[in-house]
C-alpha cells in the first residue's frame, strides 16, 4: 500500500467531501424508516444490505478468514458498535429530530477521552482537553434544558438518554478493535458483524413490523444500507488508505452539520435557541477534547519509536457514527 499523503490532495478532499455526507445523512434515513419500520426492522434491514454488498470485497482481500479465530471478539464489537446503537438510534428518533440525535452523537470523543482517561491515558487532563470536556457537555445540556427546549417531556428526556447512549457505546467499541482485533482486517470484522446483527434482528423485525411500510420509509432504509453502510464503508477505507488514520476521521466534526441542515431543510424541523447555542459547544468541546486544541496533525511516527500508549486517541481507529 502507498504511504498516506502528507497533506490533503483533490481526491482526499473529494473522500472527505463524501463521508462528511454519508455519515452525516443516515439520521434523516432512520428518521424517515422508523415513520412505518420498527426500530428492529431498519436496523435488520440495514446491516443486511450492508453485508450483502460488502462481501464481495471482503472476499477478495481475503479480510474473512483472519476474522473467524476472533469470533467472539467480532461479535462483541457488532453488539457494541452496531447492534444496540442501531436499534437505540431508531428508538430515539421515533421522538428526537434528526438534526438533534446527529448532534448528540458528536459527542462521542468526550466519552472517549474519559474512557482513556480510565485506561490510564493521563494526557485528558491536560487543560485544553479537560476545558474541552467542560465545553463539550456544557453544550449539551445547553441543547436538551437550554432556551428553547430541544426536547420536552420525559419521553424526550429518555430519548436523549438513549443517543448519549449509543456515543458511549461508539466510545468503547474502538478499545475492543485496538485491543482486541488490531490484527484482523477491518473489513472483515466489519462485515461479519454486520451479518450477525441482522440476522439477529431479523426476525425481531418481522415480529415487530405492525403496519405497511410506505414508499419513503424503504427508500430511506435501502439507502441506509447502500449508501451510509455499504459504500461508507468503501470510502472510509479509501479515506484512511490516502491520509492515514489520524487525519481520516477529521471529518466526523462535519457530521453534525450536514445532520442538523438536512433536519431543517428537509423535514422542517425546529431550530431552537439552545440548539443554536449548544451546538458550537458540543463541537469545540469535542475538538478539544480529541485533538488538545492543536491544528497541527502529527505525522506517523518512523519505525522503531514506541507505539501510542494503550487506550490514548492516537491509538484508537474511529468508529461510524449513525
Amino acid at each position: 500500500m502507498n504511504s498516506p499523503v502528507t497533506r490533503f490532495d483533490a481526491r482526499a478532499w473529494v473522500l472527505f467531501a463524501i463521508m462528511a455526507l454519508v455519515w452525516g445523512v443516515p439520521y434523516l434515513f432512520i428518521k424517515v424508516a422508523v415513520d412505518s419500520y420498527s426500530p428492529a426492522a431498519v436496523v435488520a434491514g440495514r446491516t443486511l444490505i450492508g453485508a450483502v454488498l460488502l462481501l464481495p470485497f471482503a472476499l477478495r482481500q481475503g479480510a474473512l478468514r483472519p476474522a473467524l479465530p476472533k469470533i467472539g471478539w467480532v461479535l462483541a464489537f457488532g453488539a457494541i458498535e452496531m447492534a444496540g446503537p442501531f436499534l437505540l438510534l431508531g428508538h430515539a428518533e421515533q421522538t428526537l429530530p434528526s438534526g438533534l440525535t446527529g448532534l448528540l452523537v458528536a459527542t462521542v470523543p468526550l466519552f472517549a477521552a474519559l474512557i482513556a482517561f480510565t485506561g490510564g491515558d493521563r494526557s485528558v487532563l491536560k487543560p485544553a482537553r479537560a476545558i474541552g470536556l467542560v465545553i463539550g457537555f456544557a453544550g449539551v445540556a445547553v441543547v436538551v434544558a437550554g432556551p428553547g427546549l430541544a426536547v420536552q417531556g420525559g419521553g424526550g428526556l429518555l430519548a436523549v438518554g438513549e443517543v448519549l447512549l449509543v456515543a458511549v457505546c461508539y466510545a468503547i467499541a474502538p478499545f475492543i478493535v485496538a485491543h482486541k482485533l488490531k490484527d484482523v482486517p477491518a473489513l472483515g470484522t466489519i462485515t461479519l458483524s454486520l451479518f450477525a446483527v441482522g440476522l439477529f434482528y431479523l426476525p425481531i423485525g418481522l415480529l415487530t413490523q405492525h403496519e405497511v411500510p410506505t414508499i419513503d420509509s424503504t427508500v430511506a432504509l435501502v439507502l441506509l444500507g447502500v449508501l451510509c453502510t455499504a459504500v461508507a464503508f468503501i470510502v472510509f477505507f479509501a479515506l484512511i488508505a490516502r491520509v492515514g488514520p489520524v487525519r481520516a476521521p477529521l471529518f466526523t466534526y462535519v457530521n453534525p452539520v450536514v445532520a442538523i441542515v438536512l433536519g431543517t431543510i428537509i423535514l422542517a424541523e425546529p431550530l431552537t435557541v439552545g440548539l443554536l447555542i449548544g451546538f458550537p459547544l458540543v463541537i469545540l468541546g469535542c475538538w478539544l477534547a480529541a485533538t488538545g486544541g492543536t491544528l497541527k496533525v502529527r505525522d506517523p511516527e518512523p519505525a522503531g519509536e514506541p507505539d501510542p500508549k494503550p487506550g490514548s486517541a492516537a491509538e484508537l481507529p474511529p468508529v461510524a457514527p449513525g
